[in-house]
């Protein structure tokens, strides 16, 4: 019994009784006040059984959907960190090995040379099969074979450079096209010079500079060619893939050599611009990179 309804129990004797008319009206209101705390406390029980109104089903599904994909991306989150941290590592470790590649040529050839010297004989290198290609001369004046040649070439402007790999149809074309060119045999120092600040790779057509990786992966992954690295290597050695990713590649936009030409209608070996300039060509790159 609550506190209300004792106080009301016991509320006649406390009160004086003085005649019968207050009486029934003492009886009437106990009555009355009685109802109300009887009614009030069944509105409470009522209240306390009643169960909190329940969520809607599609917010539920809303709900657990969203903590599948919650899930599902800190899984993807995870492998994508592994499989990046495994590429990092493969990348070193392929580059280490391009290193080592390097030197051991250049330590092949230094022997060889030791070795003819000592026994009298002239060292011979074999012949280069990569070279760099070079437009110096404007469009007036050219007649259409040579123009064909500077377009298979992709030496569409002045000062364009193409890498192009070395055999009998690229050296004849390179003859055609001789007085509007200079060329010659880059080292490694030039190739990857050239790639690395000017470089930019071709994606739908489009001019993307060689900013990341994944560039290149996109367009020769499937080749074996998932780096920058990888592309050095295979267009200086001249390897398989060499065409694909000769083709992936942009033609280099090069700056007119710091001095400017010396006369570009005679030839290199008469103290001109124009023609082979076998090694030298990468003292002149190193000009306009």
């Amino acid at each position: 019994m609550c506190i209300d309804s004792y106080f009301i129990y016991w509320m006649p004797e406390i009160l004086p009784k003085r005649s019968s008319r207050y009486s029934v009206v003492g009886h009437a209101f106990r009555r009355w006040a009685l109802f109300q705390v009887s009614h009030g406390a069944d509105h409470i029980r009522e209240t306390r059984k009643q169960k909190l109104p329940e969520v809607p089903e599609n917010l539920l599904k809303r709900r657990k959907q969203r903590a599948i994909s919650k899930v599902k991306q800190l899984e993807n989150a995870i492998k994508q960190r592994k499989t990046k941290r495994a590429k990092r590592l493969e990348i070193f470790k392929r580059a280490e090995q391009y290193v080592k590649e390097y030197r051991r040529q250049e330590r092949d050839t230094i022997r060889l040379k030791r070795v003819a010297r000592n026994k009298g004989n002239f060292y011979v290198p074999a012949e280069p099969k990569l070279a760099v290609v070079i437009r110096i001369r404007g469009v007036n004046g050219v007649s259409p074979k040579p123009r064909k040649v500077l377009q298979l070439l992709r030496l569409r402007q002045i000062n364009n450079a193409t890498f192009v790999k070395l055999n009998k149809a690229t050296i004849n074309m390179l003859r055609i096209a001789e007085p509007y060119i200079t060329w010659g045999y880059p080292n490694l120092k030039t190739v990857r010079e050239m790639v690395y600040k000017r470089g930019f790779g071709r994606l739908d057509d489009r001019r993307v500079p060689l900013s990341d990786n994944s560039v290149i992966e996109k367009r020769l992954g499937k080749l074996g060619i998932i780096c920058i690295e990888d592309l050095i290597h295979e267009l200086y050695t001249v390897g398989p893939n060499f065409k694909k990713a000769n083709n992936f590649l942009w033609h280099f936009k090069l700056n007119t050599p710091r001095g400017g030409w010396r006369k570009k209608t005679n030839h290199y070996s008469e103290g001109g611009d124009f023609g082979n300039r076998e090694d030298l060509i990468n003292r002149l790159l190193r000009k306009m990179i």
